[in-house]
């Protein structure tokens, strides 16, 4: 099992693509935690009430400085998803599953390795889109003239459980590419699905009484809700589970996913 772990783990950190899906991760993370900072400190109250000025709610300086500070986990798991889905589809893109399976005819345990092997890097992810959006975030609300907030320990705890939670976003990167093995349409599915599906679902959702309380248990709500934080909370439109029961729920997503590639894709044979 060790010798799987390190020949899986030096498949991802020996590709070009994990450190450019990095810096891209990071740019975009800085420049939203930037612009976020920027919005909430100018209108405390941007995105609450529904544009309703009677009905909207201020948000207070710590809440504000943890909605900021966990962007990275509401906008930017996609890069960890797919960093974690190109660790299974690229064995089928390249052709290498052949030796792969070779080495270990055990298609579950490589599985297993994968997603063990991807998890180190998920969690670089989960560090760099950190430290972009805090530093972004920060010098943004002081150069506004407000506190970043970053002695606080809810602040503090927040941005940790950012990193672990676009860790296992690598997780679940790993089981969906299992589940769709070609990485073209895998990719395209995730970039959809994170950017635009989900949070159009989450809105919609929101609208009615009867179906608010289902937005929580989505994936990328599932994902915020380890960190404690998230836009969508703070603005009114949901709630979020507690943390322990986001991190179970998106370890249940990666675990489903894995399980469905195993039952369908892994048993296909290998050409």
């Amino acid at each position: 099992m060790i010798a799987a772990l390190r020949s899986e783990y030096r498949k991802t950190v020996t590709t070009r693509m994990w450190w450019v899906l990095l810096l891209a991760m990071a740019g975009y993370m800085a420049f939203l935690g930037g612009s976020m900072a920027v919005a909430l400190a100018i209108d405390p109250t941007a995105g609450t009430g529904a544009g309703d000025p009677d009905v909207a709610v201020t948000i207070d300086p710590v809440d504000l400085a943890r909605t900021v500070y966990s962007i990275a986990v509401t906008f930017g798991y996609v890069f960890p998803a797919v960093i974690g889905a190109m660790a299974v589809t690229g064995e089928y893109r390249h052709q290498t599953l052949t030796p792969t399976y070779l080495a270990d005819p055990r298609r579950g345990r490589v599985l297993v390795a994968k997603m063990v092997a991807t998890l180190p890097v998920g969690l670089v992810f989960g560090v760099a889109g950190a430290v972009s959006t805090v530093a972004a975030g920060a010098g943004a609300l002081m150069l506004l003239g407000e506190s970043p907030m970053l002695g606080e320990p809810e602040v503090l705890r927040t941005i940790g459980l950012s990193v672990l939670a676009l860790g296992v976003w690598a997780l679940v990167g790993v089981g969906f590419g299992a589940a769709m093995p070609n990485q073209v349409a895998a990719i395209v599915v995730l970039l959809a699905f994170t950017q635009l599906v989900e949070p159009l679902a989450r809105v919609f959702l929101a609208v009615f009484e009867a179906t608010a309380h289902v937005a929580k248990w989505l994936p990328g709500a599932a994902g915020e809700a380890v960190t404690g934080a998230s836009f969508f909370s703070a603005t009114g439109m949901h709630d979020l589970l507690p943390w322990w029961q986001g991190l179970l729920v998106l370890l249940g997503y990666a675990v489903a996913l894995g399980a469905l590639g195993s039952l369908t894709t892994l048993r296909r044979d290998v050409t």
